[in-house]
């Protein structure tokens, strides 16, 4: 299940707000001030020159996930170590008690596919190091096609700029040109730059962080379905669940231990007041 991310969207509302506030007051206060920040044809240089260019850096299809991959920024995975390591300990405890067969039921109502797969593959008796070849194999797919979204992003947020730093250009020219006509210079010098800052805006508070959060995302569940791959074996090799969980506890940072023996422990005392 995936949840929100409120990281994200009150990391793009803060950002927002400190933009426009400090707009405002540099304005004496002037919704005038503000509004003059907004130019269509600054938006449609920037904006439309972005996205053309990505039209001729990517395929159609790389650039539909795009919207797919911006998604992922708002929401989180709800899969925790924490949670992996009791998974397979409750796996392993009944895998010792009544066979691997006992398991394919317990396995269908796992709600990750990836683990589930693995286990559903030691049920059915595959060896060990093709167990480990396959999700491995899995498992650098699903890294190419995080790479390949975030790649997009980090893109954009380099050429963003870039076409604001145009925008700059065709702006001042404009501008050059109609040197004679005061009432022109104003509107002219607006647009060269308000195109460098909606490019600034975009590729600093938009792509490129999206970008870094996105990848830290990846490498995080990339690392979470190491560990799994790591308990599906111990699993599959029919493991003491005790010698498991140590084993996958290696895995925790120190915070994450202390909130793992803190889960048990509460288990344990709702155990004892049952």
């Amino acid at each position: 299940m995936n949840k929100v991310d409120v990281l994200t969207a009150g990391g793009l509302f803060v950002g927002l707000t400190v933009i426009a506030v400090s707009i405002y007051i540099g304005a004496d206060y002037s919704v005038t001030g503000v509004v003059s920040f907004i130019d269509a044809a600054s938006l449609f240089i920037v904006i439309g020159g972005l996205f053309s260019a990505l039209a001729v850096n990517y395929t159609v299809k790389e650039l539909k996930g795009l919207f797919r991959t911006i998604k992922q920024a708002f929401y989180e995975k709800d899969l925790e170590i924490v949670g992996l390591i009791q998974i397979f300990t409750k796996l392993a405890t009944k895998a010792r008690r009544e066979g691997l067969l006992s398991l394919e039921q317990e396995a269908d109502e796992l709600e990750d596919p990836f683990i589930r797969k693995g286990i559903l593959l030691a049920v059915d008796g595959i060896e060990p190091e093709l167990i480990k070849d396959i999700m491995e194999a899995e498992l650098i797919a699903v890294e190419e096609r995080h790479q390949k979204g975030i790649g997009i992003l980090f893109k954009a947020g380099e050429l963003a700029p870039a076409y604001g730093m145009l925008g700059t250009i065709i702006g001042l020219v404009l501008m050059l040109r109609e040197l004679d006509n005061p009432d022109v210079i104003g509107p002219k010098m607006a647009i060269a730059l308000i195109t460098t800052f909606y490019g600034s805006l975009l590729a600093n508070l938009i792509f490129i962080p999206m970008g870094g959060k996105l990848t830290n995302k990846s490498e995080r569940e990339i690392f979470i379905r190491q560990i799994a791959i790591e308990g599906v074996l111990g699993v599959q090799s029919g493991q003491n669940p005790k010698i498991l969980e140590e084993k996958l506890k290696a895995f925790l940072s120190s915070n994450d231990r202390e909130i793992y023996e803190q889960l048990l422990a509460e288990q344990e005392q709702e155990k004892g007041e049952g």
